[in-house]
């Protein structure tokens, strides 16, 4: 239905109630409008009125008659159900239903404006060579193409021109406020498009920006936030007086307590509270939460910063051009510092400052410890530890994103194909550095680091594990729920060629693709069969549910060439499932050491503070448990026995 004029009887009373209009014949309203909760408000331009009936429940317990009170809303169109309440300017803004707006001093659009899209970050290198232009449906994955792919001039081209075109969608010169909207006590908000159910309260300054909308994730601004030239993906937190210029905060990512960032983007579930950040691609889960920590040029995934974390890029003379690489589940310690460029492998930890250009990124899992200025690495020493394999279990646990709309494409798999390769090629590196040492010698410098000679044979042998566990993975995903398991029935998956174009992954900030699939996306790019956005999210996400297809893939090719066949017998995957379960329990073994410590005497100094050792150690217990009753604890040993149940099982049936 319609809208319609006022009637003079209606503008009267209007008057009457302190209303004042620039021209009454451009004020339209719904048919059953009621003229009794519009109250001292001043209309200029053209402006549509919902039927301002009902009520609003303002605050818990507080309900309030739907309507306009205290206002200067000008060119504006406003549905039913809205409580707009002590507003100085409501300018070229559209209101849908169901929203509450109260004391908000500017909620303006000013001209022609594409709300945040289209805003290029200088990421990763602050000089400005690794330009990122954000968008409202940016991934992680589109943003690592655009930002480490600048060697490809035809890719940046094709990827510019579907932002662009993208980013032209998206101007207007009239903003949304969206269903459900909430938006309290907030000073300036200009240019900026709010999306469905979010929540803006006490914000001081959001301008040129967009807030993304959901019905079951909505994005939450709050006290003190200062933030332009942003995006905000669906279920995100920006609040207690973070700063933001130049921004793109992914889903479920938390930013507060007066972090600050610019020219940096934030993937899905990162957190970030009191440091800062400048020119950081921070993917999937990064986490920063001590006022002490600086992060800059850098990119990281899957990590944690110990406080005192800082980074250098000072030691130049043409501009600020170094850059950083934290590769996937890396970790800094207390006041870690590391001089950029650098790049450190994937589940590594640095401890200590580091004043040489270090590159460890074929020696995962490995320790970077500083002593007497130099700079030690103890490869596979982390690859054991308890905190990474707890590390693993609560990331996929600690997916905040209620979107059905995942727009980041997360692989939580440990034991990919990703990861099999940087094992064997760090076994290659290791097996080569220990061959060209003399035999009288203590240590090896690599890349930057010390290695002592003695661990590099252990380390070898630690690395040896990760395919055999990748083995033994895939056959169980593959066959373990075969019902009536035996092998004339199997035998056909363990039958094929080699596949080159399984090998060569990498990690696209999240999500595992082979060079294949990537080189097959960036020519559909060039060449025109990827032609809007929508195109290209379709084709990763694609890739991404045809991971556990080529990562069976990958796993053949090597155990083709390990057995130089094309057809695995009965007998050669028992042995792998074999190899498999004790690699499982050797692994866990270790972990579990490692997380004994925690339990150790040494750990209990502190506890039971007024008493002797029997009351320390029941202070312990009381405080932390024991280690025989840890939940981690039992289901490690759980793994283990239901390893080598799984291997007699499906090997006995396999042999029938």
């Amino acid at each position: 239905m319609g809208n319609r004029q006022l009637t003079q009887e209606e503008i009267n009373r209007l008057e009457k109630q302190g209303c004042r209009a620039e021209d009454w014949g451009k004020i339209t309203v719904k048919p059953d409008f009621n003229s009794a909760n519009i109250r001292n408000v001043s209309f200029a331009g053209e402006v549509a009125i919902g039927n301002c009936r009902g009520v609003q429940e303002v605050k818990p317990g507080c309900f309030k008659n739907n309507g306009l009170y205290d206002c200067y809303v000008r060119n504006c169109t406003i549905a039913d159900n809205v409580y707009i309440a002590n507003v100085n300017n409501l300018i070229n803004y559209t209101i849908e239903e169901d929203v509450i707006i109260e004391n908000v001093s500017d909620l303006i659009v000013t001209g022609e404006t594409s709300f945040g899209n289209g805003t290029e970050l200088e990421i990763l290198n602050e000089g400005g060579g690794r330009i990122l232009p954000i968008y409202d449906r940016l991934t992680a994955q589109i943003a690592y193409m655009i930002v480490v792919y600048k060697h490809d001039a035809n890719l940046q081209e094709a990827l510019k021109k579907l932002i662009s075109d993208y980013v032209a969608e998206r101007k207007a010169r009239c903003g949304i406020i969206s269903r459900g909207v909430r938006i309290y006590n907030s000073n300036i908000i200009r240019n900026v498009k709010i999306g469905k159910k979010a929540t803006i309260s006490g914000a001081l300054l959001l301008e040129d920006g967009t807030i993304a909308g959901s019905e079951v994730d909505p994005v939450y601004v709050g006290e003190g936030v200062i933030a332009k030239h942003f995006i905000i993906q669906t279920g995100a937190r920006v609040e207690s007086s973070a700063m933001l210029d130049k921004c793109f905060i992914g889903q479920g990512t938390r930013l507060g307590k007066q972090f600050s960032a610019e020219n940096s983007a934030f993937f899905a579930n990162c957190e970030g509270f009191h440091g800062e950040a400048v020119s950081v691609f921070a993917g999937p889960y990064t986490v920063t939460h001590h006022k002490s920590n600086f992060l800059i040029a850098g990119m990281f995934s899957f990590f944690n910063a110990g406080s005192g974390t800082n980074q250098s890029n000072h030691m130049y003379k043409l501009g600020p051009l170094h850059q950083g690489v934290l590769d996937r589940g890396s970790k800094t310690g207390s006041d870690s510092y590391l001089v950029w460029p650098a790049r450190i492998g994937i589940f590594s930890v640095v401890i200590g400052k580091h004043f040489t250009h270090l590159d460890t990124s074929e020696l995962p899992f490995s320790y970077l410890i500083e002593s007497e200025g130099k700079s030690f690495l103890k490869p596979a020493m982390n690859l054991f530890t308890s905190g990474t394999r707890r590390d693993i279990i609560k990331w996929q646990a600690r997916d905040r994103r209620k979107d059905n709309d995942r727009l980041d494409l997360i692989n939580f798999d440990f034991f990919s194909p990703y990861i099999v390769e940087k094992a064997m090629r760090a076994i290659e590196v290791l097996r080569g550095l220990d061959e060209s040492a003399q035999p009288d010698q203590e240590f090896i410098k690599y890349q930057g680091a010390y290695i002592r000679k003695a661990a590099l044979k252990v380390a070898i042998q630690n690395y040896e594990l990760v395919p055999k566990i990748f083995y033994g993975n895939l056959i169980l995903r593959k066959v373990g729920s075969v019902d009536n398991l035996a092998w004339d029935k199997v035998k056909n998956i363990f039958v094929g060629e080699s596949d080159n174009s399984a090998e060569n992954w990498e990690d696209l900030s999240g999500m595992f693709a082979t060079r294949a699939e990537i080189d097959r996306i960036s020519s559909d790019l060039q060449e025109n069969r990827l032609n809007s956005i929508a195109d290209l999210e379709c084709a990763l996400r694609e890739i991404h549910q045809k991971y556990e297809e080529k990562a069976w893939q990958f796993g053949l090719n090597l155990l083709f060439k390990r057995f130089e066949t094309d057809a695995l017998t009965s007998e050669q995957v028992c042995l792998l499932l074999n190899e498999w379960q004790e690699s499982v329990v050797h692994f866990n073994d270790l972990v579990l050491k490692d997380a004994e410590k925690e339990f150790a005497q040494c750990s209990r100094i502190g506890y039971g503070i007024d008493g002797d050792t029997t009351v320390r150690d029941l202070d312990f217990t009381a405080v932390r448990g024991t280690f025989v009753d840890n939940k981690f604890v039992i289901e490690l040993k759980n793994e283990s026995e239901r390893a080598i149940k799984e291997a007699k099982r499906i090997c006995a049936a396999l042999r029938k």
